[in-house]
């Protein structure tokens, strides 16, 4: 499918997977709660159980971003055999500012602001979010959290608040995320056009999502393509 990047006025972001790199920043997370204790448990397994433990404990009642983090990391202890301390799952609960950004994130989203408004639409708190913008370094026009909404995507009630909030017509509105399950597939279904940022393009399996089938408007493999592709359609609409 090709799509006219010109048409958009807007762009929305899911943050962590997209521009934050939460899987390397789950991984050193769970390094210290799990490594000091000889579990041998490969990479990939780690995330695998992390996107099980986070999709289950988010589908449930409402509670803040970091309790969800301290739900998995005591669940990593049900699941492999051994108690979390409090102090353990409030430090992994707290982790998220210290996930690093992709290397492509700050430079992409400088250029694509030049060509559009850029908007946030995460999974997380407002003061977590808040240390990870810090990394990003550009201003979003927008914000909008799960705490901010009191959901947690794939829920439509994330979606819909994003479109009542911004105002913007779907038509103007492009969603970029890597998640299929908690963006693409709910997105599509919200009657946004949407771009798969395939992080793990190469890589088998899911990583810290749950598997989802979903069919984005197109796939980029980081998002450095995408503001090189928006570069040159807005080069020839110049021209």
């Amino acid at each position: 499918m090709t799509i006219d990047l010109r048409r958009f006025s807007t762009l929305t972001f899911d943050c962590y997977g997209t521009l934050i790199d939460w899987e390397s920043g789950i991984l050193n997370a769970l390094r210290l709660l799990l490594d000091q204790r000889g579990h041998a448990l490969g990479d990939d397994a780690r995330l695998e159980l992390f996107g099980k433990l986070e999709a289950t404990a988010e589908a449930g009642k409402y509670k803040p971003y970091r309790e969800i983090l301290a739900t998995v990391a005591g669940g990593f202890g049900e699941q492999l055999g051994f108690e979390t301390t409090a102090e353990e799952r409030a430090t992994f609960g707290a982790s998220v500012p210290d996930w690093p950004a992709f290397p492509d994130s700050v430079a992409a989203l400088r250029e694509l602001k030049q060509h559009y408004k850029l908007v946030i639409l995460s999974n997380v708190d407002d003061d977590l979010f808040a240390g990870s913008a810090r990394r990003l370094e550009v201003p979003f026009d927008a914000v909008i959290t799960a705490q901010q909404v009191g959901s947690y995507k794939p829920s439509p009630n994330n979606f819909r608040t994003l479109l009542e909030r911004l105002g913007t017509p779907k038509e103007e509105i492009l969603h970029v995320a890597q998640s299929l399950f908690h963006d693409i597939a709910p997105a599509n279904a919200a009657g946004l056009t949407t771009i798969w940022v395939n992080r793990r393009h190469g890589r088998p399996g899911f990583g810290a999502t749950p598997p989802q089938e979903a069919t984005p408007g197109m796939e980029v493999p980081d998002l450095r393509t995408l503001a090189t592709m928006v570069d040159a359609a807005f080069a020839g609409e110049r021209r």
